[in-house]
């Protein structure tokens, strides 16, 4: 399986669909450095083929991370990727299921983070995970959530920024000979390396792979997190209609 390839199709579908993908990723190593130094313990959630990871480890190579997602075909790509470095685990596991975390090895981590992933579980089930979270994190560690976030205060210009978005990434595909979501999934199914896992992930479909959630405010998962009992909890970076959220767990735990 050439990893190198399908992790830069990858990353080329998702900035055909984001843009400024690496400026939002960039700016989320910035507070993770800031809060963990140079060899944080990091938790990449519902990570996919590692992305976060990647650029985490590029940035700062004494950093480990544990790559957890429930979809098999994008966990066989970064467990291919990454075969033989022992600074990342791969993890497999239902965030729907509360029981979750069972997956995990026992230590805290200095950084939680997740890019692009949440809005696919309802809300009441990302508050809930905003609190099991909590028990993960090391006093003092960060919480970062990148993703969908409409700021509430501009209901109607965040309606217009999201049809303007999404012709300029139509034609952003046109021009880079990027694939949209479903031709990328398509190509795959081309892979003899895969069959094995695209056939868990249909079996799986739709409950592991269906988008079931909605894209709630800014406002809707700071709120969320201060009633989890994190501190310092707010916007650090926004473009458009996408905003990452970041949250402090209580040093007194």
């Amino acid at each position: 399986m050439d990893t190198e390839s399908l992790q830069r199709s990858w990353d080329l579908q998702q900035e055909s669909y984001m843009p400024d993908r690496e400026t939002r990723l960039s700016a989320m190593l910035d507070v993770v450095e800031s809060v963990a130094g140079e060899s944080p313990r990091v938790l990449d959630l519902a990570g996919g083929t590692g992305s976060i990871t990647r650029r985490l480890l590029a940035r700062l190579p004494a950093a480990t991370s544990v790559v957890l997602d429930i979809d098999p075909v994008l966990l066989s790509i970064a467990q291919a990727s990454f075969a033989g470095d022992d600074r990342v685990l791969v993890v497999e596991a239902d965030l729907a299921d509360p029981k979750w975390p069972a997956a995990l090895p026992p230590a805290r981590f200095d950084a939680v983070l997740t890019a692009t992933a949440l809005h696919w579980l309802p809300p009441p089930r990302v508050a809930a995970l905003y609190r099991e979270l909590r028990a993960l994190l090391r006093p003092g560690g960060l919480l970062g959530n990148a993703d969908h976030m409409p700021d509430p205060g501009l209901p109607a210009l965040s309606s217009r920024l999201a049809a303007a978005a999404a012709n300029r990434c139509t034609r952003l595909r046109r021009a880079t000979g990027a694939t949209d979501w479903d031709g990328w999934w398509a190509a795959l199914r081309e892979l003899p390396e895969l069959a094995d896992a695209l056939e868990r992930r249909d079996l799986a479909a739709p409950e592991a792979t269906a988008h079931t959630g909605s894209n709630e405010t800014s406002a809707w998962h700071i709120t969320a997190l201060r009633d989890a009992g994190y501190t310092e909890t707010g916007l650090w970076w926004r473009a458009g209609n996408d905003a990452l959220v970041v949250a402090i767990n209580p040093l007194d735990r």
